[in-house]
């Protein structure tokens, strides 16, 4: 094929996408807004919905169907994924900022944070690895990719590892 030739066929593929775009933006962006509950994070989502069309344009001729299956997976992806991340982070507000702490809770809850550090230090890394994911809501999966075990062999870390923090937790975090 000519240059010429290769030149009009790809200005023929990009009035065609630029027609798509038009007829369907605003409905595919409607759909994610919809699903997303958020107008910013719809765009995006329909934005990357058009740039798969351009990439990988379906073999069928429903465009629309295609479309809305793409933007359907992208929100409902992009939502799983912003709740797993909420869930591994710490809350920092639980609406309780008018409470007052005494001296003495505040002193007791800072015994209670370096002793519950002291004894994490103290303990094996697989163990301290295990305990602080497990309790900042990774699942079991996730923990094995880390620690480097068979998923199945999880649950016995962890056992066994909150049974060895239990014991110097109460003996006053001192090493064993």
């Amino acid at each position: 094929m000519s240059m010429e030739g290769q030149i009009n066929r790809f200005k023929n593929v990009s009035d065609d996408f630029r027609l798509i775009y038009e007829k369907y933006y605003r409905v595919i962006l409607r759909h994610t807004a919809y699903i997303t509950g958020s107008i910013q994070t719809a765009e995006d989502l329909t934005q990357e919905a058009f740039i798969k069309l351009y990439n990988a344009p379906p073999q069928h001729s429903n465009i629309i169907a295609w479309l809305s299956m793409v933007a359907n997976n992208l929100a409902y992806n992009h939502i799983r994924n912003e709740n797993s991340r909420r869930s591994k982070e710490p809350v920092i507000y639980e609406g309780e900022s008018d409470k007052v702490i005494s001296i003495e809770d505040a002193a007791i809850m800072n015994y209670d944070i370096r002793q519950t550090k002291k004894i994490l230090d103290s303990m094996p890394e697989r163990d301290r690895i295990c305990l602080l994911m497990k309790f900042s809501g990774y699942k079991y999966d996730e923990i094995a990719e880390v620690i480097k075990v068979e998923k199945s062999s999880v649950g016995t870390i962890l056992a066994r590892a909150q049974a060895k923090f239990k014991e110097k937790y109460v003996k006053g975090g001192t090493l064993i």
